[in-house]
């Protein structure tokens, strides 16, 4: 990234190019920023299929940069898909070349301590000016504490988090290891583990499930990633942003929750697929499927567990399966994350592991709150 920032300057300065940032709009799509630009349309049709499904991962809302000389043509672009690739566009020997870049940021160790005087929500805002955190604090509390009529004026929150920064500005969502809520005068901790879900002080999982597996019979034959050998293209490094299950042509396809359809029908390399948006900001892709069932049409409403498929081998595929994608305001994320399985239950060595690194963060917001109080002087 140090490299891609120096070209930039080096254009800025020798040539009087002009960098902007801006925000991908919705329903925008990577053609039509071609088109706009006036780049070739053959730089996305000669693309091997996996970077041509990739570039619909472009999500809307993301901040992305070009640079451009004094005839408004295009020099370079960094447009961010997911939270760790970007597209790199760029024009060498007056051809436009394209590349998958890993996304480079720094990031900060951050915390919050705080009496609530107005809601949970705007006292984070107010404090951290951080939107982001404040939706993500009340999206892992939202199952278990009702914040209209548990939460009161004075009650202590603490918040232990990590922030990305890509040029400068907060990138992705924050990453919450520990955090505490009171109710009642009773603290609500929740500690985040390295499988990406939250429990309590006592290892016991309070995370809230909206979604279930979309068949009944689960064998995941990939996982999500990002990175890996892709199992047609070989050689071609590329992120995994879903997790394979292994179906036979034919197999009923289930809604993982309840929604509404945005998608139906062929997809680039995922083939056939389906999108559904659920609450909360969570979309569900379901690819590679032999037919869509009749009724899930776009703007239609499907409940959990409803058959909106049939599983098969469209699109850029190694075998009969389903890609499964799980996405949180247009961001991939892992589906295991949000899907309740009998493996997140801690056991054995993996709980008392947990359980020392509860003990720690309880330390440091205990810590955190003496110093609040002792500033506040009550």
């Amino acid at each position: 990234m140090r490299h891609l920032i120096l070209i930039f300057c080096f254009y800025l300065f020798s040539y009087g190019a002009i960098g902007e940032n801006r925000v991908w709009q919705n329903g925008y799509t990577f053609l039509k920023f071609l088109e706009d630009n006036k780049i070739p349309l053959r730089l996305y049709y000669n693309l091997p299929a996996e970077d041509q499904e990739l570039s619909a991962e472009i999500y809307a809302g993301v901040e992305y940069q070009v640079l451009k000389n004094e005839n408004n043509e295009l020099l370079q672009a960094l447009i961010p898909i997911g939270d760790d690739v970007q597209i790199h566009i760029y024009r060498q020997n007056f051809q436009y070349k394209f590349a998958l870049i890993p996304i480079k940021y720094f990031q900060k160790n951050k915390q919050i301590f705080l009496k609530i005087q107005k809601s949970p929500h705007q006292d984070i805002f107010e404090r951290s000016n951080d939107l982001g955190l404040a939706n993500e604090v009340l999206n892992i509390y939202k199952n278990s504490i009702n914040f209209k009529k548990e939460v009161m004026k004075d009650d202590k929150l603490g918040i232990i988090y990590t922030r990305k920064y890509r040029f400068g500005y907060p990138f992705a969502s924050p990453m919450i290891q520990s955090a505490v809520i009171e109710t009642n005068k009773a603290p609500n901790y929740l500690i985040s583990y390295n499988n990406g879900r939250y429990y309590n002080l006592q290892a016991k999982e309070v995370t809230g499930f909206l979604f279930q597996m979309p068949l009944d019979y689960v064998h995941i034959t990939s996982n999500f990633t990002h990175a890996r050998k892709h199992p047609v293209l070989k050689q071609i490094i590329r992120p995994h942003y879903g997790i394979d299950l292994r179906a036979k042509i034919g197999t009923p396809i289930k809604s993982a929750g309840s929604g509404k359809i945005i998608s139906a029908g062929n997809k680039g390399g995922y083939g056939k697929a389906v999108e559904i948006l659920h609450e909360g900001g969570f979309k569900t892709l379901y690819a590679h499927l032999s037919k869509i069932d009749p009724r899930i049409k776009v703007g239609n409403y499907v409940k959990q567990g409803q058959v909106i498929g049939r599983s098969g081998n469209t699109g850029i595929s190694s075998g009969p399966h389903l890609h499964f994608g799980l996405y949180k305001n247009g961001r991939p994320i892992n589906p295991l994350g949000s899907i309740k399985t009998t493996r997140s239950q801690l056991k054995g060595k993996e709980k008392e592991k947990f359980l020392q690194q509860a003990k720690d963060y309880k330390q440091r917001i205990d810590e955190g709150f003496a110093q609040l109080l002792q500033t506040q002087g009550t």
